[in-house]
């Protein structure tokens, strides 16, 4: 039997994409969903609980002085880590636009980083560039200045560990980001530069505010959605620089860990909380995801 054009589109739709969709479904979905149905039960040591306990689980992570913690540390993450990428990423990708040769060595130059691992380069930012030691490159130049060796992760007041976190995260993926803006940059209609010049707009700072900046909107929303979505996962960093054999400092506690050790800790398995808490997370993320959609205005195109 000869299929129909129509019918050999859409098997070959299905073949492609019912794969994904499937996996999709079995990791991704059923998941989330089976983990907000134990939060409202007490599951210790259990995936099947019977015990219904509605909020309870909920309140008591809201309660919980760790995890409330680990959410405000990764808060502060988020706030240095997403306007940084975001500004540094736009400059980047403006100045390698803007060249006349050796665009694709740069734009590769700038997505390598991307490619190494997490836990590599965690553990270079840890003993090699900004080391407690006096032989760590930071301090090497430091101390050409005549300054004490500092332990960049270990000192609190300041709080000179986040130097550390957040130029090892920038390096990694950062050009990601530049790529993404490079990209929008080019769809970018070169008429309209054109008609601004014609009509006596001075190139530079009033071009970019006015013509590439809005054209830049889509692409803006999502470099802010995914920055911030990473900055809530992250993991490899903290784990990686500020962790040891001893565990993690109370300021430096992923809650992806701490919910690690609330459902599979030393003291049972309560997968009843843990579900809690990662629901609260994945809120967290959801009404910062909606407010900025709010404020750049999803349903608004490009002008």
């Amino acid at each position: 039997m000869t299929l129909s054009r129509k019918a050999r589109d859409t098997l070959a739709f299905w073949g492609f994409v019912g794969p994904f969709l499937i996996g999709l479904v079995v990791f991704g979905y059923l998941p989330i969903g089976w983990s907000l149905y134990l939060s409202f039960f007490d599951a210790r040591n259990t995936v099947t609980p019977s015990v219904f306990v509605g909020l309870d689980n909920y309140v008591r992570m809201l309660s919980d002085g760790p995890f409330l913690a680990s959410l405000g540390t990764f808060s502060v993450f988020a706030a240095f880590i997403v306007p940084l990428t975001f500004v540094l990423s736009l400059a980047l990708a403006l100045g390698v636009h803007q060249l006349k040769f050796a665009r694709a060595f740069f734009r590769s130059v700038f997505f390598l980083p991307f490619a190494c691992s997490y836990v590599v380069a965690s553990l270079i930012w840890k003993t090699s560039l900004f080391s407690g030691v006096r032989y760590g490159l930071a301090n090497s130049v430091l101390g050409l200045f005549g300054v004490d060796p500092v332990a960049w992760t270990g000192t609190v007041h300041p709080p000179l560990y986040w130097i550390v976190l957040v130029t090892a995260r920038l390096w990694l993926q950062l050009g990601f980001y530049v790529i993404l803006f490079l990209a929008a940059l080019q769809r970018i209609p070169r008429h309209l530069y054109e008609a601004a010049w014609l009509d006596g707009a001075k190139s530079g700072w009033q071009v970019f505010r006015y013509i590439t900046l809005p054209q830049l909107r889509a692409t803006s929303v999502a470099v802010l959605l995914l920055n911030l979505i990473n900055a809530y996962q992250a993991f490899d960093e903290f784990y990686n620089i500020l962790g040891d054999s001893r565990g993690y400092p109370p300021y430096g506690r992923p809650p992806l860990v701490y919910l690690y050790y609330t459902s599979l800790g030393s003291g049972g398995q309560d997968l009843g909380r843990g579900s809690a808490g990662a629901m609260i997370l994945a809120m967290v993320i959801a009404l910062a995801t909606l407010l900025q959609g709010r404020l750049f205005r999803f349903d608004r195109s490009a002008s």
